[in-house]
Protein backbone atom coordinates (compact mmCIF):
# COMPACT_ATOMS: atom_id res chain seq x y z
CA UNK A 1 0.00 0.00 0.00
CA UNK A 2 1.41 3.39 -1.01
CA UNK A 3 2.30 5.80 1.76
CA UNK A 4 0.33 9.03 1.99
CA UNK A 5 2.73 11.91 1.27
CA UNK A 6 3.85 13.83 4.35
CA UNK A 7 5.36 17.21 3.51
CA UNK A 8 7.89 18.78 5.86
CA UNK A 9 7.50 22.56 6.07
CA UNK A 10 10.59 24.43 7.24
CA UNK A 11 9.29 27.47 9.11
CA UNK A 12 12.66 29.26 8.86
CA UNK A 13 12.51 30.32 12.50
CA UNK A 14 14.56 33.49 13.04
CA UNK A 15 15.92 33.03 9.51
CA UNK A 16 17.44 29.61 10.22
CA UNK A 17 16.70 26.33 8.48
CA UNK A 18 16.07 23.01 10.28
CA UNK A 19 14.90 24.61 13.54
CA UNK A 20 11.09 24.21 13.59
CA UNK A 21 8.95 22.06 11.31
CA UNK A 22 5.26 21.71 10.61
CA UNK A 23 4.01 18.68 8.71
CA UNK A 24 1.36 18.91 5.98
CA UNK A 25 -0.84 15.98 4.95
CA UNK A 26 -3.44 16.55 2.23
CA UNK A 27 -6.91 15.04 2.08
CA UNK A 28 -9.88 15.47 -0.26
CA UNK A 29 -11.21 18.51 1.63
CA UNK A 30 -7.94 20.35 2.33
CA UNK A 31 -5.13 19.31 4.63
CA UNK A 32 -4.05 18.50 8.16
CA UNK A 33 -1.11 20.20 9.85
CA UNK A 34 0.90 18.56 12.60
CA UNK A 35 2.11 21.56 14.64
CA UNK A 36 1.42 25.16 13.68
CA UNK A 37 4.75 26.68 14.67
CA UNK A 38 4.90 30.05 16.43
CA UNK A 39 3.01 33.14 15.36
CA UNK A 40 6.28 34.71 14.19
CA UNK A 41 6.62 32.11 11.42
CA UNK A 42 3.06 32.40 10.14
CA UNK A 43 4.17 34.14 6.90
CA UNK A 44 6.56 31.25 6.13
CA UNK A 45 3.83 28.74 6.96
CA UNK A 46 1.32 30.47 4.70
CA UNK A 47 3.83 30.71 1.86
CA UNK A 48 4.57 26.98 2.11
CA UNK A 49 0.88 26.09 2.24
CA UNK A 50 0.29 28.24 -0.84
CA UNK A 51 3.13 26.38 -2.54
CA UNK A 52 1.11 23.19 -2.16
CA UNK A 53 -1.87 24.81 -3.89
CA UNK A 54 -3.73 25.54 -0.65
CA UNK A 55 -4.80 28.52 1.45
CA UNK A 56 -4.79 28.91 5.24
CA UNK A 57 -8.54 28.29 5.17
CA UNK A 58 -7.93 24.86 3.62
CA UNK A 59 -6.30 23.60 6.83
CA UNK A 60 -9.12 21.66 8.46
CA UNK A 61 -7.25 20.38 11.54
CA UNK A 62 -4.08 21.24 13.45
CA UNK A 63 -2.65 18.40 15.55
CA UNK A 64 -0.58 19.87 18.38
CA UNK A 65 1.93 17.68 20.19
CA UNK A 66 1.89 20.23 23.04
CA UNK A 67 1.21 23.91 23.68
CA UNK A 68 4.72 25.39 23.93
CA UNK A 69 5.00 28.53 21.82
CA UNK A 70 7.29 27.04 19.16
CA UNK A 71 4.74 24.30 18.48
CA UNK A 72 1.34 25.92 18.97
CA UNK A 73 1.65 29.71 18.66
CA UNK A 74 0.02 30.09 15.23
CA UNK A 75 -2.87 27.70 15.89
CA UNK A 76 -5.23 30.48 17.01
CA UNK A 77 -4.88 32.16 13.63
CA UNK A 78 -5.54 28.87 11.87
CA UNK A 79 -8.61 28.35 14.04
CA UNK A 80 -9.86 31.80 13.00
CA UNK A 81 -9.64 30.50 9.45
CA UNK A 82 -11.72 27.44 10.30
CA UNK A 83 -9.29 24.80 11.57
CA UNK A 84 -10.06 22.45 14.46
CA UNK A 85 -7.16 22.40 16.95
CA UNK A 86 -6.42 18.97 18.42
CA UNK A 87 -4.71 19.15 21.81
CA UNK A 88 -4.24 17.29 25.10
CA UNK A 89 -7.11 17.98 27.52
CA UNK A 90 -4.68 19.55 30.01
CA UNK A 91 -3.43 21.95 27.34
CA UNK A 92 -6.85 22.95 26.01
CA UNK A 93 -7.62 25.63 28.66
CA UNK A 94 -4.37 27.43 27.80
CA UNK A 95 -5.27 27.47 24.12
CA UNK A 96 -8.72 28.91 24.85
CA UNK A 97 -7.26 31.49 27.25
CA UNK A 98 -3.48 31.80 26.79
CA UNK A 99 -3.07 34.60 29.35
CA UNK A 100 -1.15 32.52 31.93
CA UNK A 101 0.93 30.81 29.26
CA UNK A 102 1.96 34.13 27.76
CA UNK A 103 2.65 35.71 31.15
CA UNK A 104 4.97 32.83 32.03
CA UNK A 105 6.76 33.05 28.69
CA UNK A 106 7.09 36.83 28.99
CA UNK A 107 8.96 36.42 32.28
CA UNK A 108 11.48 34.25 30.46
CA UNK A 109 11.84 36.10 27.15
CA UNK A 110 11.13 39.69 28.17
CA UNK A 111 11.47 42.20 25.35
CA UNK A 112 12.33 39.44 22.87
CA UNK A 113 8.91 37.83 23.29
CA UNK A 114 7.28 39.30 20.19
CA UNK A 115 10.24 38.98 17.85
CA UNK A 116 10.74 35.35 18.82
CA UNK A 117 7.18 34.09 19.01
CA UNK A 118 4.87 36.67 17.46
CA UNK A 119 1.14 36.79 18.14
CA UNK A 120 -0.55 33.96 20.07
CA UNK A 121 -4.28 34.21 19.46
CA UNK A 122 -6.82 32.28 21.57
CA UNK A 123 -8.59 29.30 20.06
CA UNK A 124 -12.39 29.42 20.34
CA UNK A 125 -13.86 26.70 22.54
CA UNK A 126 -15.84 25.30 19.62
CA UNK A 127 -12.63 24.83 17.64
CA UNK A 128 -10.94 22.68 20.31
CA UNK A 129 -10.74 18.88 20.04
CA UNK A 130 -9.60 17.45 23.39
CA UNK A 131 -7.70 14.34 22.37
CA UNK A 132 -7.72 11.31 24.66
CA UNK A 133 -5.01 8.71 25.16
CA UNK A 134 -5.13 6.10 22.37
CA UNK A 135 -7.97 8.01 20.71
CA UNK A 136 -8.39 7.34 17.01
CA UNK A 137 -8.78 10.49 14.93
CA UNK A 138 -10.45 9.97 11.55
CA UNK A 139 -10.01 13.20 9.61
CA UNK A 140 -11.52 13.02 6.13
CA UNK A 141 -10.14 9.52 5.68
CA UNK A 142 -6.75 10.19 7.31
CA UNK A 143 -6.43 8.03 10.42
CA UNK A 144 -4.26 9.08 13.37
CA UNK A 145 -3.78 7.42 16.75
CA UNK A 146 -2.94 9.71 19.65
CA UNK A 147 -0.76 8.68 22.58
CA UNK A 148 -0.37 10.72 25.75
CA UNK A 149 3.40 10.86 26.14
CA UNK A 150 4.62 12.80 29.20
CA UNK A 151 8.24 13.48 30.10
CA UNK A 152 8.99 16.69 28.26
CA UNK A 153 5.60 18.10 29.25
CA UNK A 154 2.64 16.53 31.03
CA UNK A 155 0.31 17.59 28.20
CA UNK A 156 2.38 16.03 25.39
CA UNK A 157 0.88 13.88 22.62
CA UNK A 158 2.53 11.80 19.91
CA UNK A 159 0.50 11.07 16.78
CA UNK A 160 0.83 7.84 14.81
CA UNK A 161 -0.08 8.01 11.14
CA UNK A 162 0.47 4.98 8.91
CA UNK A 163 4.14 4.07 9.62
CA UNK A 164 5.24 7.44 11.01
CA UNK A 165 5.28 8.84 14.53
CA UNK A 166 5.11 12.61 14.99
CA UNK A 167 7.10 12.76 18.20
CA UNK A 168 7.01 16.46 19.11
CA UNK A 169 9.74 17.00 21.71
CA UNK A 170 9.76 13.66 23.53
CA UNK A 171 11.54 12.44 20.38
CA UNK A 172 14.35 14.89 21.02
CA UNK A 173 16.01 17.43 18.73
CA UNK A 174 17.91 16.07 15.73
CA UNK A 175 19.28 18.13 12.86
CA UNK A 176 19.50 16.21 9.55
CA UNK A 177 22.95 15.04 8.52
CA UNK A 178 24.45 14.34 11.95
CA UNK A 179 24.25 11.14 14.04
CA UNK A 180 23.49 13.19 17.11
CA UNK A 181 20.46 14.05 19.21
CA UNK A 182 19.66 16.32 22.16
CA UNK A 183 16.72 16.17 24.55
CA UNK A 184 14.91 19.44 25.35
CA UNK A 185 14.20 19.66 29.08
CA UNK A 186 12.51 22.98 29.92
CA UNK A 187 10.60 23.67 33.12
CA UNK A 188 8.15 23.13 34.64
CA UNK A 189 7.22 19.52 33.78
CA UNK A 190 10.45 17.69 32.95
CA UNK A 191 10.14 14.19 34.41
CA UNK A 192 12.77 11.54 33.68
CA UNK A 193 10.72 8.62 35.00
CA UNK A 194 7.69 9.46 32.88
CA UNK A 195 9.91 10.08 29.84
CA UNK A 196 11.40 6.58 30.13
CA UNK A 197 7.85 5.21 30.29
CA UNK A 198 6.98 7.13 27.15
CA UNK A 199 9.95 5.60 25.32
CA UNK A 200 8.73 2.11 26.26
CA UNK A 201 5.35 3.03 24.81
CA UNK A 202 6.85 4.38 21.59
CA UNK A 203 9.01 1.29 21.08
CA UNK A 204 5.82 -0.75 21.07
CA UNK A 205 4.15 1.19 18.25
CA UNK A 206 5.91 -0.54 15.35
CA UNK A 207 6.74 2.80 13.73
CA UNK A 208 9.06 2.77 10.73
CA UNK A 209 9.68 6.53 10.63
CA UNK A 210 9.91 9.20 13.31
CA UNK A 211 9.30 12.92 12.82
CA UNK A 212 10.39 15.21 15.67
CA UNK A 213 9.30 18.83 15.33
CA UNK A 214 12.98 19.74 15.47
CA UNK A 215 13.57 18.59 12.71
CA UNK A 216 12.45 16.33 9.87
CA UNK A 217 11.49 12.75 9.06
CA UNK A 218 13.97 9.97 9.87
CA UNK A 219 13.86 6.31 8.87
CA UNK A 220 15.82 4.85 11.80
CA UNK A 221 13.35 5.07 14.69
CA UNK A 222 15.01 2.34 16.76
CA UNK A 223 18.36 4.16 16.74
CA UNK A 224 16.56 7.43 17.36
CA UNK A 225 14.62 6.25 20.42
CA UNK A 226 17.74 4.55 21.80
CA UNK A 227 19.60 7.85 21.48
CA UNK A 228 16.86 9.70 23.35
CA UNK A 229 17.15 7.17 26.16
CA UNK A 230 20.96 7.35 26.20
CA UNK A 231 20.86 11.13 26.30
CA UNK A 232 18.37 11.12 29.18
CA UNK A 233 20.51 8.69 31.15
CA UNK A 234 23.67 10.68 30.51
CA UNK A 235 21.90 13.84 31.65
CA UNK A 236 20.64 12.12 34.79
CA UNK A 237 24.17 10.98 35.62
CA UNK A 238 25.50 14.50 35.05
CA UNK A 239 22.70 15.97 37.17
CA UNK A 240 23.41 13.61 40.05
CA UNK A 241 27.05 14.71 40.02
CA UNK A 242 26.41 18.45 39.83
CA UNK A 243 23.13 19.15 41.64
CA UNK A 244 24.05 18.05 45.19
CA UNK A 245 26.20 21.21 45.32
CA UNK A 246 23.04 23.25 44.52
CA UNK A 247 24.84 25.69 42.19
CA UNK A 248 23.17 29.05 41.44
CA UNK A 249 21.17 28.93 38.23
CA UNK A 250 23.71 31.06 36.33
CA UNK A 251 26.47 28.64 37.31
CA UNK A 252 24.30 25.63 36.47
CA UNK A 253 23.54 27.01 33.02
CA UNK A 254 27.23 27.53 32.33
CA UNK A 255 28.16 24.06 33.57
CA UNK A 256 25.43 22.44 31.50
CA UNK A 257 26.35 24.37 28.35
CA UNK A 258 30.02 23.42 28.77
CA UNK A 259 29.10 19.76 29.19
CA UNK A 260 26.86 19.71 26.12
CA UNK A 261 29.48 21.59 24.10
CA UNK A 262 32.12 19.03 25.03
CA UNK A 263 29.82 16.16 24.03
CA UNK A 264 28.78 17.69 20.70
CA UNK A 265 32.35 18.72 19.80
CA UNK A 266 33.25 15.05 19.42
CA UNK A 267 31.23 15.07 16.17
CA UNK A 268 33.14 18.05 14.74
CA UNK A 269 29.96 19.94 13.88
CA UNK A 270 30.34 23.14 11.95
CA UNK A 271 29.37 26.40 13.61
CA UNK A 272 26.06 26.70 11.73
CA UNK A 273 24.81 23.30 12.86
CA UNK A 274 25.68 24.15 16.47
CA UNK A 275 23.62 27.34 16.08
CA UNK A 276 20.74 25.29 14.68
CA UNK A 277 20.80 22.99 17.72
CA UNK A 278 21.01 25.90 20.15
CA UNK A 279 18.10 27.65 18.44
CA UNK A 280 15.90 24.54 18.45
CA UNK A 281 16.89 23.62 22.00
CA UNK A 282 18.18 26.53 24.11
CA UNK A 283 20.56 25.04 26.66
CA UNK A 284 19.68 27.50 29.40
CA UNK A 285 16.09 26.30 29.36
CA UNK A 286 17.19 22.72 29.94
CA UNK A 287 19.38 23.79 32.86
CA UNK A 288 16.35 25.51 34.37
CA UNK A 289 14.28 22.37 33.86
CA UNK A 290 16.91 20.20 35.51
CA UNK A 291 17.05 22.48 38.54
CA UNK A 292 13.26 22.45 38.94
CA UNK A 293 13.07 18.66 38.51
CA UNK A 294 15.84 18.12 41.06
CA UNK A 295 14.22 20.30 43.69
CA UNK A 296 10.72 19.00 43.11
CA UNK A 297 11.37 15.28 42.67
CA UNK A 298 14.77 14.40 44.11
CA UNK A 299 15.03 16.65 47.16
CA UNK A 300 11.46 15.84 48.11
CA UNK A 301 12.19 12.11 48.47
Amino acid sequence: MAKTPVYTIDLNFQGFHNAIAAYLIKHDHGAVLVESGPGSTLPALEQAINGHGLQLGDITHVLLTHIHLDHAGASGKLAQNGAIVCVHPAGAPHMINPEKLLASASRIYGNAMNSLWGEFLPVPEEKIWRVGHEEELDIHGLKFRALHTPGHAEHHICYLFEDICFSGDVGGVRIPGYPYLRVPMPPPELNFEKWYGTLVMLRGTGMKRIAPTHFGVFEDPDWHINQVESSLKATENWMETVMPEDPPIEVLREKFANWIEAESSKLEMDAQVKKDYDLANPLGMSADGIQRYWRKHRLAT
